[in-house]
């Protein structure tokens, strides 16, 4: 039986008193209980679902007791949360995703026996540390796979914000593996707005994209079904897709946040884990392709895995050689 708990929103003050009260129980270095912090619910994307089977995970290895708490996104909710994660023994704390950057930085030095890990940011002290996936050579792949299997010459990429590296690996790959190939893109601005994202897939399939990428997790999946009815092509995005539409998806792009959590926790408890923004890739093991569809050309298959086996040795793309 699991021991997670999801907690409600105390105030601050609950923090302070527990300072001043002076019942420092952390053993330092030591993985005592763990937090997590989701913007969202668990259970709406394969982000928030990889990193719950993380924490999962964490609680089985550790044998320790975990805690979460959804939807929270303001400052108020993540310092209530903090709080209460304190009370109930946690000294290790996840916020999964970038807007929880800022506020452990503010909150940081008032808990300084608790270590506070987020995602895709750039801010980091001596107890926050930032986990980022480098995805600009995932995108140059799924480019490389676009490009190959387009009947039409005509691309598209659904981007939730435009500084998404994916989005310029993407136009590389494509261009790499066939010049002649028009690239469709746009972006939402939003991680959320799937049907923004349903409304540039219309626009797309009027320009006669056959091979689509949608970068944004609570997208990628109704963006793939639409593909599927069109009998269209589409590129998995964070897990692997294939499963969802085998007839539809050509590959994934896939960051194993999971694995991520595991490895980020097993740091902790040896007192290894750094204050520091942190980068992964393919060489790191925590991103990957996935599944090919059988549509997909064997000698293809072959290339694009050698292509990416050459990264992982030497961490130059195929038109950097």
């Amino acid at each position: 039986m699991s021991n997670l708990k999801k907690i409600t929103n105390v105030s601050l003050a609950i923090a302070f008193i527990y300072i001043l009260s002076g019942c420092a129980y952390f053993e330092t270095g030591k993985i005592q209980n763990v937090g997590f912090l989701i913007d969202t619910s668990i259970d709406d994307s394969a982000w928030s679902e990889k990193g719950y089977i993380g924490l999962l995970e964490i609680e089985e290895e550790f044998d320790v007791q975990v805690y979460y708490e959804e939807n929270v996104d303001t400052k108020a909710e993540i310092n209530g949360a903090v709080a209460e994660f304190v009370q109930d023994g946690v000294n290790l704390i996840f916020g999964h995703s970038n807007m929880y950057g800022s506020y452990f930085m503010e909150i940081a030095e008032l808990y300084p026996d608790v270590h506070f890990v987020y995602f895709n940011g750039g801010n980091y002290a001596e107890n926050v540390t930032s986990l980022n996936f480098s995805s600009h050579a995932m995108g140059f792949f799924a480019g490389m796979a676009a490009g190959e299997m387009t009947a039409t010459n005509s691309v598209g990429i659904i981007a939730a914000h435009l500084w998404q590296p994916e989005i310029e690996g993407f136009f590389e790959g494509v261009k790499y593996q066939n010049p002649q190939a028009v690239i469709e893109f746009n972006y939402i601005n939003d991680w959320h707005n799937t049907d923004i994202a349903v409304s540039m897939y219309e626009d797309m399939r009027q320009k006669e994209v056959d091979v689509f990428y949608p970068i944004g997790d609570m997208f990628s999946e109704s963006i793939i079904e639409m593909a599927e009815e069109d009998g269209l092509y589409a590129i998995g995005y964070i897990s692997d897709q294939l499963e969802l539409a085998p007839d539809t998806v050509l590959t994934s792009t896939i960051q194993h946040v999971d694995k991520l959590y595991e490895e980020s926790a097993k740091q902790f408890d040896e007192a290894n884990l750094e204050g520091a923004v942190m980068s992964f890739d393919f060489k790191d093991g925590y991103i990957s392709l996935g599944q090919f569809n059988d549509e997909v050309p064997e000698s293809f298959q072959n290339e694009l895995e050698a292509h990416v086996e050459n990264y992982m040795e030497t961490g130059l793309l195929p038109h950097e050689k």
